[in-house]
């Protein structure tokens, strides 16, 4: 060990303290639990949820939302939809540059879509499929014209699809960008250990570097919720996402953390391998009977009492009953036991069978699929739980390694993405493979309808097929509770679960 002299000890605290004086509270190292690890840091290829949190911090997007979910400018300022609904002509922010250093403009933009549409890898194909090409018109001006009206995209660049990453660094890297991703959000990728910490640096020349000011975010997976907020409580994080509903009144009782909440846009429920390689070919993936069966098996509102301290909703469709999207004509299901068992009887399995369901290793999953399993069982339903880590599961499951899944899905500002690319043929998160022509015109209507009632309608009649074939199983929808130090002031809570740090200081 080298030991420093006095003298030099001293000139390095006092050049520290006047780094610190300078920057205040920039110099803040930002520490939030995420209550699983981020796939790949590549917008293109990802999925999870947690991974969306990094993205915030780590990549802007061509626009983005309020609380209230209205979309509005982040790098695009503006834009306008022809007459016909055919052309969006987008107005870019000037003076933005990549974290390498590569100018943001239209070229950029046009780069991101093309490659959004053809790598091969590629998650956000289906979500772009209305793009039939762009022209740059502009330095900072781009138009993306259609191949038909596209009621959902401008929700869609407010998420995954509408994130610019570096041209150059995306070329360069090809499929591998997500080891060193380069974006153009506030702050830039460090370092990653996988399953131990995600570490981001501020940007020095982000656009909107005055709204931003902790010098560094760290990103720290910690599966289990009440290690989670014990963390928060002994001071090693400074804040986390997704604290359990069985934990909340212990965090409202201390004084030292602030908790925030808003209701979710997305659910939670079971996938089911109906048609995803050779395991797809099983009596849960080839009968419509067990899965209904299953859905019967399960009182959905037990489970959010139980499990959720009635912090959740009950629900069987991809929106939540409140939601002006939700088809009345399906309302949630009772739990019917007898029901269940007649299912299985007519099926041929009148002695019951097992069912193998991959679950994520953290703590309100395997909560959840635990009294799960015990209402099923008394239908005749012997449920095998498997526990994974969470990258490792949806791997498996886009793989089709797997019968059944509990899974859920984060919600989209809109209806869209909460359904198209789940259950419509040869969709980026069609991990169940499930196919129906009469599902797929509706959904694709849905896409271009020029009103509100037709997309509704759209929506009931994918809604009229997908309850009686239930390649997913939906279970309830969640509310996103936060839980910060105290000291942190001006975080807002948004609907989509996202943490957005514009704004956000800590207060000594």
């Amino acid at each position: 060990m080298t030991l420093l002299k006095p003298t030099l000890m001293a000139a390095l605290l006092s050049a520290t303290a006047l780094g610190l004086a300078a920057t205040g509270a920039s110099a803040k190292d930002l520490r939030i639990g995420l209550q699983s690890d981020a796939d790949v840091l590549d917008p293109d290829q990802s999925r999870t949820f947690v991974g969306r949190i990094v993205y915030t911090s780590l990549c802007d997007k061509l626009v983005d939302i309020t609380p209230d979910l209205e979309i509005i400018p982040q790098l695009a300022t503006a834009w306008q939809l022809s007459e016909d609904g055919t052309t969006i002509t987008m107005q870019l922010r000037e003076g933005v540059v990549f974290h390498d250093g590569t100018p943001f403009n239209a070229e950029a933009v046009a780069a991101n879509i093309e490659r959004s549409k053809t790598l091969d890898e590629s998650r956000r194909k289906s979500e772009l499929a209305s793009v039939s090409s762009t022209e740059v018109t502009g330095e900072y001006e781009i138009e993306l014209h259609l191949a038909g009206p596209d009621a959902t995209l401008m929700a869609q660049l407010a998420d995954r699809a509408g994130m610019m990453i570096s041209p150059t660094a995306a070329a360069a890297a090809g499929a591998d960008f997500g080891l060193n991703p380069v974006c153009s959000g506030p702050y830039s990728f460090s370092e990653r250990v996988a399953q131990d910490k995600i570490v981001l640096k501020r940007f020095p020349d982000y656009w909107n570097a005055d709204a931003i000011s902790f010098d560094s975010v760290t990103f720290l997976p910690i599966p289990d919720t009440t290690v989670r907020l014990a963390n928060l409580q002994s001071g090693d994080i400074d804040m986390l996402e997704r604290l359990a509903a069985t934990d909340l009144a212990q965090a409202k009782g201390d004084a030292t953390i602030t908790v925030a909440e808003a209701v979710s846009l997305g659910y939670q429920g079971i996938t089911f391998n109906v048609g995803n390689g050779a395991k797809g070919d099983n009596p849960w993936g080839n009968d419509k009977r067990l899965r209904q069966a299953f859905s019967y098996a399960v009182d959905r509102d037990a489970l959010n009492q139980v499990v959720f301290e009635g912090a959740a909703a009950a629900g069987n469709q991809p929106f939540p009953p409140t939601s002006p999207w939700y088809d009345a004509a399906f309302p949630v299901p009772q739990r019917d036991v007898a029901k269940a068992k007649e299912l299985l009887a007519e099926a041929g399995y009148p002695d019951g069978l097992e069912l193998e369901i991959q679950v994520p290793n953290t703590t309100v999953p395997l909560q959840l699929m635990q009294v799960v399993q015990a209402m099923a069982a008394e239908a005749g339903i012997n449920v095998k739980i498997v526990s994974k880590e969470f990258a490792t599961l949806l791997a498996d499951q886009s793989a089709g390694d797997y019968t059944a899944s509990q899974i859920g899905w984060s919600g989209r500002v809109d209806p869209d993405g909460n359904i198209h690319g789940f259950v419509t043929t040869g969709a980026g998160l069609n991990d169940a493979k499930f196919s129906n022509a009469e599902v797929d015109a509706a959904l694709n209507a849905a896409r271009v309808a020029s009103t509100t009632a037709e997309r509704k309608a759209s929506y009931d009649a994918a809604s009229a097929i997908l309850n009686d074939e239930l390649p997913l199983v939906y279970l309830y929808h969640e509310t996103w509770i936060w839980a910060l130090n105290s000291k942190i002031k001006g975080f807002t809570a948004y609907p989509d679960g996202m943490i957005r740090l514009e704004g956000v200081t800590w207060s000594e």
